[in-house]
């Protein structure tokens, strides 16, 4: 079992283990002293692994309850979120008692946000079943629910008691979801880790499972080090949004249908790479998200994607904060008015 601690408001670990899924539920009640527990999950999950889940949580000597809402990002929503809080309430959860949320970045986000704000705070479980979820979403305290007018919007910094990454169900996914996470993986090379880069660049898609375990430790670790550095996101770690300002207005202007999260990203790499690095640079870039069956462009006019980077989270007043790697390896976080933002990137 790989562990890694983050040292953040709260301290927690991030276990990382093969066939772990099965004893999630010792694994909990090591960490907190909960009577009963709330499993939030979607229904594509729950078909997976609620009962495995459910069966181990129980086994610890937990009381559980189980609530699951449909599948994808349009879940992420303030009705979803309500009908959490009134399963919540008519199960009777109390503040010492304990949300789990199993599943993806959906999944993740909205628990989280539940247990940052159901009674003004309660403990909360991680246990992520897709790859961008174990690399990126589920560690470091962000929560979040989606509006109308752009991702993420409305959420609060709530750290989990612990993160608990099965490998194994990764094996579950379809190539299009794993393929999803792998824009987030290539990020962490890009902004951090120009070795981790070259080791993504030389596998593709099928061959990047022998190595897979260590480089989930390696950008967990990354994302580690930066959230204890900045764990409220006022200045370092805003490089870990390289390729969303882009990528969040591609997926808005979509409707969150056409690309997922990881494919957006990707673009939005490619994108910002186009105007800021050297030639070789982009074509290495390019090589290594292509490996992984993700998209390097958009049909949509960079006319019409720039006004919804202007309902980025790093936008402050007239001021659009966005990340560069000029090289592999090395994150640098640029200021500049939106208006001129826009005329930079329309040239």
């Amino acid at each position: 079992m790989k562990k890694i601690t983050v040292h953040a408001s709260t301290e927690y670990d991030i276990l990382i283990e093969k066939g772990i899924l099965s004893t999630c539920g010792n694994i909990i009640k090591e960490k907190i002293s909960a009577q009963k527990i709330a499993v939030i999950t979607d229904d594509t999950v729950d078909r997976l692994y609620g009962k495995v889940v459910g069966k181990s949580i129980r086994e610890a000597g937990f009381d559980v309850v189980k609530f699951v809402f449909p599948h994808g990002e349009t879940s992420k929503c303030a009705d979803t979120l309500v009908n959490i809080y009134d399963f919540l309430c008519k199960n009777s959860i109390t503040r010492t008692d304990c949300l789990v949320a199993l599943g993806g970045g959906v999944v993740g986000d909205i628990t989280g946000f539940a247990a940052a704000t159901f009674l003004r705070g309660m403990n909360f479980v991680q246990i992520p079943t897709t790859l961008l979820a174990q690399v990126d979403s589920s560690v470091g305290g962000k929560t979040a629910i989606d509006l109308k007018g752009g991702k993420n919007l409305v959420g609060a910094f709530k750290q989990p008691v612990c993160v608990i990454c099965d490998t194994d169900v990764l094996k579950t996914l379809t190539p299009e979801i794993f393929s999803d996470g792998m824009g987030e993986v290539i990020k962490y090379g890009m902004i951090r880790d120009a070795k981790l880069f070259e080791l993504i660049a030389k596998n593709d898609q099928k061959t990047i499972w022998t190595d897979l375990e260590d480089i989930i430790a390696t950008c967990i670790s990354i994302k580690r080090d930066v959230v204890e550095a900045d764990e409220f996101d006022t200045g370092e770690r805003m490089i870990l949004n390289y390729g969303h300002t882009l990528g969040h207005a591609i997926e808005s202007y979509y409707h969150y249908e056409t690309y997922s999260h990881g494919s957006a990203v990707a673009v939005g790499m490619c994108m910002m790479a186009e105007k800021t690095c050297e030639p070789e640079t982009v074509k290495k870039l390019k090589s290594c998200v292509k490996a992984y069956n993700l998209p390097t462009s958009v049909p949509a006019d960079i006319k019409e994607l720039v006004p919804l980077c202007g309902k980025d989270k790093k936008r402050a007043a007239s001021q659009l904060r966005f990340i560069v790697c000029k090289t592999i390896g090395k994150a640098e976080i640029h200021t500049m008015s939106f208006d001129s933002f826009s005329i930079w990137m329309e040239s």
